[in-house]
């Protein structure tokens, strides 16, 4: 499915899709690069939000940059009747960043519960794995830290300002 959009939506795509400005306001900015009023590209944004244009605004950080080199998913094998239980209060840890439950693939995959947590070495990554580790206790039956080794480019919908129609759902 695609969406129309006109001329001002797709400068307001163009203008955010390589990320925002590191400002305070950066509606602001991004309405004085644009010549947009920061009303209309709020209103607007917000409208191609509730359209299903763009998904969501977010931020796609690089770990490596801001120092945080070790970035470690702690995978966990739990009774599956726990899951969402326990998911939940390691989810609302403040050091985690994404957790979440995934199937198991037996019999070489017995994990059901990840979670995301990222340091300034593995030491301090695997210190913040014993917190949650104490957090699912006594449920644990496996676990392991699974070290990233590279950096996936992270990016969502790129178009140009000729784009007529863009897929439904897209992230900018």
């Amino acid at each position: 499915m695609t969406l129309n959009v006109d001329k001002t939506d797709r400068k307001l795509i163009a203008a955010t899709q390589k990320g925002l400005p590191l400002d305070p306001d950066p509606w602001g900015v991004i309405a004085e690069r644009t010549g947009i009023p920061r009303g209309e590209v709020m209103a607007r944004l917000r409208a191609m939000s509730e359209r299903g244009v763009i998904r969501r605004v977010g931020i796609v950080p690089n770990h490596y940059k801001l120092g945080w080199v070790a970035n470690g998913m702690s995978v966990w094998d739990i009774p599956d009747e726990l899951t969402d239980e326990l998911g939940q209060k390691v989810g609302n840890l403040s050091f985690v960043t994404h957790c979440y439950r995934r199937p198991r693939r037996q019999p070489d995959w017995p994990y059901n519960l990840f979670a995301m947590v990222h340091g300034r070495s593995h030491s301090e990554v695997e210190g913040k794995v014993a917190r949650i580790a104490m957090v699912l206790k006594p449920h644990v039956r496996a676990f392991e830290v699974l070290y990233s080794t590279r950096i996936l480019k992270k990016t969502g919908l790129r178009i140009t300002p000729q784009t007529e129609r863009i897929p439904h759902g897209s992230k900018v």
